[in-house]
């Protein structure tokens, strides 16, 4: 393992401000990681991305290995000269979209047997397979090939799907080629149940990994019961290792991590929004196919910084929405992930200065002055 690759440098309850160390740099945490599936984060250029504040982004195993090939981007000088990113990269195992292949996957101990969404090839991916993927595509930091346990289970049923996720653990850990720099994350399964929770940290944490997941949760259970699991979860893992909750998510659901001890997160919210006219704000988001903005001269947020903002008015915007025009995305995705990294920018700076509580009081607040309905509102042009 990467001794000492996560520095804890300030503390605000059980928030961590950190620093985590990874082949092509650090990340600052709280982190939020744009989500590049295919190689590229939609409608931003590496450049712009950059412009945002974004450190690290993700990158698909399952939708790499099968186009244009885990080979084919080693060959081509791996994922980071591939898609011109020269950041930190973290790939997920491909587990989370086998397993949604419902009709063209069958589960077993050695991996899952699936067909490919693209042409109907078949395909095995395993651990061992995952974690091959994962090196040829040059990942900062890997992720643990698992099961994510489906929404609604029985307890029977999670902890089947959490012991198989743990021997496959095992599994990755011994394919994972030891590096300086890169990093292999194992993740916590166990559904909505604490001691298969509890369980898995400790399977977790016997077998010895850089960082830590918490999968399976922003799956359908709702926010009031992700925070509960998340009441305990964080604090059942190492204490002196980064913790990346996966899939999440909504502003408020981050924020509320963070102050539970999360430090990394990912989600194609603002990039899906950005391209689906929907945009974030610090008093909530703003559909813009609604008509009322169509001879509206305001920026989408007076106090934001982005070019979206600072060059484009809401009247125009809007135009671009209803004209389907490939402008309105780039812009708004833009202006969605400088929002997101606005909020982790202010999360680590409340957390150093001891005033996280404040903060999050304050960001509650301004949400709330102005709510419109998600995703869409009234009468559209």
């Amino acid at each position: 393992m990467n001794a000492g690759c996560f520095q804890i440098l300030a503390r605000d309850g059980l928030a961590r401000r950190g620093r985590l160390a990874t082949a092509h740099g650090d990340v600052n945490t709280p982190a939020f990681m744009p989500v590049g599936t295919a190689g590229t984060v939609k409608a931003m250029l590496p450049e712009s991305l950059k412009a945002t504040g974004t450190e690290i982004v993700l990158g698909n195993t399952y939708h790499l290995m099968l186009r244009p090939g885990a080979e084919r981007i080693a060959a081509l000088g791996g994922l980071h000269k591939f898609m011109n990113w020269p950041g930190p990269i973290l790939t997920d195992s491909g587990g989370f979209q086998v397993m949604s292949l419902s009709e063209l996957r069958k589960i077993g101990e050695e991996g899952v047997a699936f067909r490919s969404h693209l042409d109907g090839t078949k395909h095995l991916l395993t651990p061992e397979r995952s974690i091959e993927i994962q090196e040829h595509l040059d990942a900062d930091i890997a992720m643990c090939f698992d099961e994510c346990t489906p929404f609604p289970a029985t307890p029977e049923e999670a902890a089947s799907s959490m012991r198989l996720s743990m021997r496959w653990a095992e599994r990755c850990r011994a394919a994972f080629r030891e590096r300086p720099g890169y990093l292999l994350f194992g993740i916590m399964q166990g559904g909505i149940f604490e001691e298969l929770r509890r369980e898995s940290a400790k399977a977790l944490a016997r077998i010895g990994f850089d960082g830590f997941a918490i999968g399976g949760l922003a799956i359908g259970e709702g926010q009031s019961e992700m925070f509960r699991i998340l009441d305990f979860t964080p604090g059942l893992l190492p204490e002196g290792s980064p913790r990346y909750l996966m899939g999440v998510g909504r502003p408020e659901d981050i924020v509320g991590a963070v102050e539970r001890g999360t430090d990394m997160f990912d989600c194609v919210m603002p990039t899906r929004s950005g391209r689906t006219g929907l945009a974030f704000t610090r008093s909530g988001e703003l559909n813009m196919r609604n008509a009322r903005h169509g001879t509206d001269p305001q920026p989408i947020d007076p106090l934001c910084s982005c070019p979206a903002c600072r060059g484009y008015s809401r009247g125009y915007i809007h135009h671009l929405v209803k004209s389907q025009e490939i402008l309105g995305a780039m812009l708004l995705t833009w202006h969605n992930l400088h929002y997101y990294q606005e909020l982790m920018a202010g999360l680590r700076g409340a957390i150093e200065a001891g005033r996280l509580e404040d903060f999050a009081a304050r960001f509650r607040a301004e949400r709330h002055q102005r709510r419109t309905p998600w995703p869409t509102d009234d009468t559209q042009a």
